[in-house]
């Protein structure tokens, strides 16, 4: 809920500011004390909230897979186990389904985008101000001002996040493409079709706005529909306490159904690009 010493702009505003870390042209390497002050720090910044999350959430995935895998049994599986298998499957019938090449990188890939994109969004079912309150709070035990102590939980909610997972598929898009077909072969899909050689200009612009939409559209769509969850139950929170209960639990539930789906986007797009990239024309 908003602090009483905040206007509902600044609690809105200190709860979409990443915790950022930087060269700040007056401060030096410090954090940043407000927005502006991260924006100044310019590219090299670092947003600490959204690479810690990332990497715990990873860290988390993986401890958790590979606990499974080293304690499987043949046997009654338990409900971990059983969980984890149902994951797995899913995700394997859906690469088969729509990646008809051989490649052994495609699956576990696609396993590790659907997952760690799904425990990622998750974070966007924790209440919103738990754990700022507890960075706050820590924040003044060192003597920060708790309102210039930063934490976004939900590092989908970062675009620099989702930019970065979608650039790296689109490298390896490109990587498969040229691997594939040749540099040559790779640059006449781009230049011959569709119209034909004699229309070479308009081939090339037409495909490589192709080409680079695949990257912008993977990052924006996520970031988008997971920004826009955040700031709906940011702005509940500014409701009163029992209005707060009565709208959070249903867009909550609800949620859960875009938690799901734009981790399952994600994962269906990557293949499906991988695909296309093996795909000869």
């Amino acid at each position: 809920m908003a602090s009483g010493t905040q206007t509902s702009s600044e609690y809105i505003s200190h709860h979409l500011t990443n915790l950022t870390f930087g060269s700040h042209p007056v401060n030096g390497m410090s954090f940043a004390h407000n927005a502006q002050e991260a924006a100044e720090m310019g590219f090299w910044a670092i947003n600490v909230d959204t690479l810690g999350w990332s990497i715990a959430l990873g860290v988390l995935f993986t401890w958790l897979f590979r606990k499974v895998a080293k304690t499987a049994t043949s046997g009654v599986p338990g409900s971990t186990q059983n969980f984890v298998e149902t994951i797995i499957e899913f995700v394997d019938e859906n690469v088969k389904g729509i990646f008809h090449h051989k490649n052994d990188l495609i699956a576990p890939l696609s396993l590790t985008i659907f997952v760690w994109i799904f425990l990622m969004n998750t974070m966007d079912l924790i209440p919103v101000d738990w754990i700022p309150f507890v960075a706050g709070q820590i924040g003044a035990s060192f003597g920060a001002d708790p309102h210039h102590v930063y934490m976004k939980v939900v590092p989908t909610t970062d675009v620099n996040a989702t930019a970065g997972m979608a650039l790296s598929v689109f490298a390896l898009i490109i990587f498969y493409s040229i691997k594939q077909k040749g540099l040559g072969g790779f640059l006449a899909e781009l230049s011959f079709q569709p119209l034909g050689k004699w229309m070479l200009p308009f081939n090339l612009f037409l495909e490589l706005v192709g080409l680079l939409a695949k990257p912008i559209s993977l990052a924006l769509r996520l970031f988008g529909n997971m920004y826009a969850g955040e700031m709906i139950f940011i702005l509940i929170a500014l409701l009163p306490f029992w209005a707060q209960w009565v709208l959070s639990v249903p867009w909550a539930i609800f949620h859960i159904l875009v938690i799901t789906l734009q981790a399952f986007i994600f994962m269906v797009l990557t293949i499906v690009y991988m695909a296309m990239a093996y795909d000869h024309h």
